[in-house]
């Protein structure tokens, strides 16, 4: 792997940001939800990033665990969003699906990079 873009969970956080930010296009969110879910969604990713560019393994494992505590912080604000239903029911399920996934292939990565050298 030779840039963070190459990172499959990178990829998976970056298209999930994309959704989110498209996601008021489709429904009449309020805005102060809707920009806190932004700001979340995107640090997962510039989590990433930033944890990947510091090249250590310490660091990075630091950075991915903010950013998996932004999807946690993501899938609260969409059940607030889904209860205010201000947002629709599969919208919110396939959303909130995307953030476990993530989540778990965080936790995955923190796992191996604990137990390797890469850096």
């Amino acid at each position: 792997m030779k840039t963070f873009e190459d990172l499959e969970v990178y990829k998976i956080s970056f298209e999930f940001t994309v959704q989110i930010f498209k996601l008021n296009e489709k429904n009449k969110i309020n805005y102060n939800i809707l920009n806190q879910l932004e700001r979340a969604a995107l640090s997962i990713s510039n989590n990433i990033s930033e944890g990947f560019e510091l090249q250590s393994n310490k660091q990075f494992v630091k950075f991915l665990y903010i950013a998996k505590g932004s999807c946690g912080e993501c899938r609260n604000i969409l059940s607030v969003m889904a209860r205010l239903e201000q947002i629709n029911k599969e919208d919110y399920l396939s959303l909130k699906t995307q953030c476990l996934e993530m989540s778990k292939q965080l936790s995955n990565f923190i796992k191996y990079l604990n137990k390797s050298e890469v850096y």
